[in-house]
């Protein structure tokens, strides 16, 4: 089996630092394939810039990806209106729309083994009167999937949500049994299929304070989430918790597992982040290609400066690179 893969990279909105941070990439030679998906223009202005000196060369389905330092295969795409570093236009939004397109639906036909994106700035997509809420629901919608998740990870820990990004007042109505069930099963077959894990071990966070305290401290532990994980538990699934989430996150029990469930937002991203920042990638699980991003934002007050940190970018095309291998590997295995 071929350990090279081909990952597709998105460089996100043209005003952030996304364009800046592919080209960092060019700058040491690679040992996997990288396509990034954007206009050849924008990526030569900020070369040009910055003072990088890369060749950018036209991609097609079915090339190799270059790999040797100083050197960056392009999948072009049309459509830029503007190239300035720091100032939003939303005349860019159906071409920033455009890239996702390419690379998701490229890994749908097979032509990349996955795809990683650089930030994208919601707002001004939405100011273009393209209702858009981010990548994640971008890609659902795409893939024609009912229910994804997201997942953050380090190389030593990996944190999934029950719900993202609601106000803390409606998270305990959203954590329905079915909804709790739906997240367990995708996040215990993408640790199968995504990355090599026979049997994956899962801890699950209560929603309360020292998990309800026995229903002292709310019910929702007794009444939606320790029926569902038992029954989750009868399907096979190694499920440990609801666990107090000031303890959860302790030596103690992440030696014993392959990843955290966390209810909702807060209660374990600030944790991964502390543990991370910076090398830390966004998953997206759920889906049948593999996603990954960076763990950041447009960051415009940096963009054009030279300053970016590329860590997390890395980061995000080691992991890509490994649950794509995996996915191979898994495929392989279904079809023998």
């Amino acid at each position: 089996m071929a350990t090279t893969v081909t990952l597709a990279l998105t460089a996100g909105e043209p005003a952030g630092i996304g364009p800046e941070l592919c080209l960092q990439l060019a700058m040491a030679p690679r040992e996997e394939g990288i396509v990034v998906v954007a206009s050849p223009e924008l990526l030569a202005a900020r070369a040009r810039l910055l003072g990088l000196v890369v060749e950018l060369v036209p991609w097609m389905p079915g090339e190799p990806a270059v790999t040797a330092a100083g050197q960056l295969s392009v999948y072009a795409v049309d459509g830029l209106a503007s190239d300035q570093p720091g100032r939003l236009d939303a005349g860019n939004s159906q071409y920033v729309l455009s890239t996702l397109t390419v690379a998701a639906r490229g890994c749908l036909e097979g032509i990349f083994d996955g795809m990683v994106t650089a930030p994208v700035h919601k707002g001004v997509i939405n100011e273009a009167g393209i209702a858009f809420s981010g990548h994640t629901e971008f890609l659902q919608q795409l893939c024609g999937v009912e229910r994804v998740v997201m997942m953050l990870a380090t190389e030593e820990l990996r944190v999934a949500l029950v719900t993202t990004h609601l106000p803390l007042k409606d998270v305990a109505a959203a954590i329905t049994p079915q909804r709790l069930r739906q997240v367990a099963r995708i996040l215990n077959a993408d640790l199968k299929t995504f990355f090599g894990i026979a049997e994956p071990r899962i801890l699950v966070a209560g929603l309360n304070p020292h998990a309800g305290e026995g229903g002292h401290l709310g019910r929702e532990e007794i009444d939606v989430i320790e029926p569902t994980l038992e029954q989750l538990r009868g399907e096979g699934l190694q499920l440990t918790g609801p666990l107090p989430a000031d303890t959860l996150f302790t030596p103690h029990w992440l030696d014993q597992a392959d990843a955290a469930l966390a209810m909702y937002h807060d209660q374990g991203l600030p944790v991964l982040k502390f543990q991370g920042f910076g090398r830390a990638v966004n998953i997206t699980l759920g889906l049948p290609i593999v996603r990954t991003s960076v763990d950041h934002g447009t960051a415009l007050d940096l963009a054009g400066t030279g300053r970016a940190d590329a860590g997390s970018l890395h980061t995000a095309i080691r992991v890509g690179a490994a649950m794509a291998r995996s996915h191979r590997a898994h495929r392989l295995g279904e079809n023998e």
